[in-house]
This record gives structure tokens, sequence and C-alpha cells, in this order.
């Protein structure tokens, strides 16, 4: 049997099912050098950020035994409290990986959401490894961040809100990418829109694996970013798959830019984007994409150190 892949069905549904879920987060106006361009504003998402989409897509179809052996996650932070936060309400018990370097706002929502955190080293540890041996030694579920048709489907919601705001579907949508839920999720709902991820500098996997045709690794070492949700160093062929088969395409942004985009967004727009969730405007205000009319732009989260924010926005 093939193995399933995510579908427009599939979004339409999830769509359906987390609606009363979720917050319909806004599309907020932006006038930008002679064109009107909308910014989908997730990081006013419950957890801050558009992954509780996914994470409740994800548990809200756990049969009973499945939701009684708890579930397990890993994440630097934005997942982690996405899934906290579903488990909570559907009385789920939740473990998180997350590393120890992860931004410490994050670290206590998840905890205050109620989940289990199990910290690891970056440097050294595998995510991936920790969240399977300890999903099989509890029996629990795994719920991977962006490796999951669910999980995409689930963030595909933005897509569907997008058009039904709009009342059609925007001839370009620019979209932070770390591992491509978000993104292939979107480009699932929205197949007449021109998709374009956007990742920082020395993490675009995504982009050059678009441009090659192909699955490659982000390129060792990576640089240090302050886009900590972005770090991911492999895609999937789930989200590669359906962002490949939508024709998207990618580009890179540095740490100055997402800096400034992030002072843009507090001071035109009045919302906090924190590094990762701001590279999508940082693509747009720094030029590096062409955003025709009605572009949707979208700021994917809010949980940012306050300590490093009023850093940058003093600078």
């Amino acid at each position: 049997m093939e193995a399933r892949r995510p579908g427009a069905k599939g979004v339409r549904d999830a769509a359906g099912r987390v609606a009363g879920a979720v917050t319909k987060t806004p599309l907020l106006p932006l006038d930008w050098e002679g064109r009107r361009i909308w910014v989908k504003a997730e990081c006013l998402q419950q957890g801050g950020s558009f992954k509780l989409r996914g994470a409740t897509n994800r548990l809200m179809q756990l049969d009973g035994d499945e939701r009684a052996r708890g579930v397990v996650a890993f994440s630097s932070g934005n997942h982690a409290q996405g899934v906290a936060l579903a488990a909570r309400r559907l009385g789920i018990a939740a473990a998180i990986v997350m590393p120890s370097d992860a931004p410490g706002v994050k670290i206590e929502a998840t905890r205050a959401a109620g989940a289990e955190i199990v910290l690891y080293d970056r440097a050294t540890g595998s995510r991936e490894e920790i969240g399977a041996r300890l999903a099989s030694e509890r029996g629990a579920t795994l719920v991977p961040s962006f490796d999951d048709v669910d999980v995409i489907e689930g963030q595909g919601s933005v897509g569907v809100e997008i058009a039904e705001q709009l009342g059609a579907a925007p001839p370009m949508v620019i979209v932070p990418c770390g591992g491509g839920g978000l993104s292939g999720g979107i480009a699932l709902a929205l197949p007449q829109a021109q998709v374009v991820v956007v990742e920082p500098e020395g993490w675009d996997d995504m982009t050059r694996s678009l441009e090659l045709g192909r699955i490659v690794p982000v390129d060792e070492p990576a640089p240090a970013t302050r886009c900590d949700a972005l770090q991911t160093r492999r895609v999937s062929p789930l989200t590669f798959g359906a962002l490949s088969d939508a024709g998207a395409r990618g580009l890179a942004v540095g740490e100055d830019e997402v800096a400034a985009a992030m002072a843009f967004a507090f001071r035109h727009l009045r919302i906090v984007a924190e590094p990762g969730g701001a590279v999508a405007l940082a693509a747009l205000i720094s030029g590096k994409v062409d955003a025709p009319d009605g572009t949707v732009v979208i700021v994917s989260g809010g949980n940012v150190d306050p300590l490093l924010y009023a850093e940058i926005l003093r600078r």
C-alpha cells in the first residue's frame, strides 16, 4: 500500500476540525511601495505561533487508548507549546524533548501548559532519537513537528483561513520555513498561489532542495542564528514533496535583515515577531522578493526572549 501523503482535502477537513479550538488570526493591511500587502499574524495564535493548529489536528484524531498512553514531541519551543496546549485541553499527558539552549520563555510556557520537559544538548544529542526512545518506553504516540501528515494538514488551515478572509487565493504567499510543515500545508490549501519559503542564511536546506530537485541537508557546520524555530537540519519527504509539486521556491535572509523585520513589525504593525517568525517579512522589506499586489506574508510566531527583543528594538 502506498504511504499516505498530505492533500488538499485533508487540509480542508483539518481546517473544519480545528476551527473551534484555534484562533482565526487577523490579516493586517500593509501599504508597501504602492502595493497592498497582507500580513497573516500567526504570532497572535494561542501559544504564540501557528503550531497549535497541527498539534490539535493530530491529537484530536487519537483514539481512547492512544490518549490514555500520552504523547511525546520534540521541539525548540513553538511545537512544544502547541502540543502541550492541545494535550491539556484533551486531557492527554505530554512529554516534550527540548534543547537546553531553547529560549527560556518557550521552556517556561511549555511547562506552564502542563507538559513534562526533557532537556537535551543540541550539539551532542539527537532529539529524534530521544523522542523515539521515550515514546517506545512509554507506549506513547510520537507527534513530530513537521514529518506527519495530520500535522501538515493542520498547519494548512492557515491557508484555508487566508482564502476565506480575502475571498480568493492571493497571488503569492511568503512563508517562514523550518521543516516545511506550514509552507507545505499552505501550498496544498492555496494551489493557485506562488509559495515562497524563507529560511535563515546557512539553514536554507529547503531552498537548496527545491533548486536541486532532491532533499539535501544543511551544510555543516551550520552558523549560529537567532532563528531557533527554524533550525531544521533536514526536511521531510512529505513537506518537500508538497512544496516541490506546488512549484515553490525559496530564499535566505541574514540576521540583520531579520532584526530589522522584527523592529518593523513592532513599529508599523504593532505586533511582536520572534526571529524565526519574522523571516518572511524580512524577505519583503529587504527587497529579496518582488511581491505583487495582494501578496500575503506570514508572521508565524511571537515567542521571543524579552531581553533579546528589547535589544533589537533599541538598535
